[in-house]
Order: C-alpha cells, then structure tokens, then sequence
C-alpha cells in the first residue's frame, strides 16, 4: 500500500474519531459528566441548562416542543457518533453529521448572530462532515 493511501486512511479515520469524539463530549457535558454548571471547560454541566440554550437557538419554537428538540438533537448526536466510530454507511452518517451541524450553524448565527457558529468550529465541523462523506467508500 502506497504512502497517500495509507494517510488518506488514517486521516479519514481520525476525522471520524474526531467527529465523534466531539458530538460525544457534548452530550456529556448536557448530562453533566464533565462536572457541574459553572465549572471551568463545562458549557452546560446539566440537562436544564442546555435544554435552556436549546430555546435560545429555537426561539420561535413553542416552550412545550424545546425540550422535544434538546432530546431530539440529543438523540442525533448519539446515533451519529456510533454510526461515525462504526464506519457502517459511513456516507450516510457523515452526512447526517453534515446536516446537523449546518442546522445547528443556522439556528446559531439567526438567534446569536454570525460569529458564534464560526468561533464555536460548527461551520468547520460541517464541512469536515461533507468531505468525509464525499470520501468514504460507497461499499461502507
């Protein structure tokens, strides 16, 4: 196996880990695995408040639907995060990461402003997402 073959591999490899790694951590942090509300590096530390930033991306989404939508994406960035360290339709779910991250890109930069999705990487990610799909193996 040539050398690029063997780095176009592993770069795609760790761009799955990567991308997985980081829907993961996120939803640690809402379930306050990575310490409590207030603590440094912690976002949210606990479901409420992130359940409370979900409105503020959301803010013409009815009270009763956000925590339908906290769960939702909650549940999306599991899925994909398994379906990425799987590599089972790869295509499939980096483009779901994809997806995802441009709705999350969206809501951020109407509700926050156009900053926040670009110093929070979610642009970045989005489109690490679409490459990886455009790259993975139509067999996988």
């Amino acid at each position: 196996m040539n050398r690029e073959l063997q780095w176009g591999r592993a770069s795609l490899l760790a761009l799955r880990v990567a991308l997985a790694a980081s829907y993961l951590s996120a939803v640690a942090d809402r379930l306050g695995w990575w310490g409590p509300p207030g603590a440094p590096g912690v976002t949210w530390g606990a479901w409420e408040p992130f359940v409370g930033f979900t409105a503020t991306l959301n803010p013409y989404a009815p009270a009763v639907v956000v925590p339908v939508l906290a769960w939702v994406a909650t549940a999306a960035e599991v899925v994909i995060a398994v379906g990425l360290l799987a590599g089972w339709r790869l295509r499939w779910f980096a483009g779901a990461s994809g997806a995802l991250l441009v709705a999350f890109a969206l809501a951020m930069a109407s509700s926050l402003g156009l900053k926040a999705p670009l110093d929070y990487s979610v642009v970045s990610a989005a489109t690490a997402s679409f490459v990886l799909a455009s790259r993975a193996s139509p067999r996988a």
